[in-house]
């Protein structure tokens, strides 16, 4: 096993590190009661990978089954108890807990808990999400072919009905 080629061919290194703070305002409230936190995305990471932070209430019914064909999806469980379905059983999780889901891995999860949960998700390579998250809950009221267009276009499969009037983004 060895590195990657090297991508920085400077001498001195450069400052071009990025931060955002642990109070910083969520991104996107999609659907309402749902932040989702930015954390790095595909345009700051270049496409290396895209991390979120989830924030779900209690009782948030979270995404049905389905799989990504172009990009891995991992799971790191901040708070509360998030139910996790790994292709094969669902898990009951809880902070620390990390499910990584190789493209083309079955995956699902929601929060069935009276307490609110919060998780980071890792897509990698970093697939452009943002759009995906800002504009799935208006697309999906509308339905038909168009959401299914855009469910291709952002690499998202479902194998159960998708249950899209309370979806939070990750599909």
């Amino acid at each position: 096993m060895s590195y990657p080629e090297p991508r920085y061919l400077g001498e001195g290194g450069e400052s071009r590190s990025l931060f955002r703070s642990a109070d910083a305002s969520p991104n996107v409230d999609s659907p309402p009661g749902i932040p989702h936190h930015y954390l790095a995305t595909h345009e700051s990471t270049g496409g290396e990978f895209g991390l979120y932070r989830v924030d779900m209430g209690p009782a948030c019914p979270g995404a049905s089954t389905h799989f990504h064909r172009s990009i891995s999806e991992s799971f790191f469980i901040l708070s509360g108890k998030v139910n996790l379905f790994d292709g094969e059983r669902w898990i009951t999780s809880r902070p620390g807990d990390f499910l990584y889901v190789p493209p083309g891995g079955l995956h699902a999860f929601h929060n069935e808990a009276d307490e609110p949960a919060s998780m980071l998700m890792l897509f990698a390579p970093g697939a452009p999400r943002e759009e995906y998250l800002e504009k799935i809950g208006e697309v999906a009221q509308r339905g038909g072919e168009e959401l299914q267009e855009f469910l291709v276009r952002h690499d998202s499969f479902f194998v159960d009905p998708p249950q899209f009037d309370h979806i939070h983004g990750d599909a």
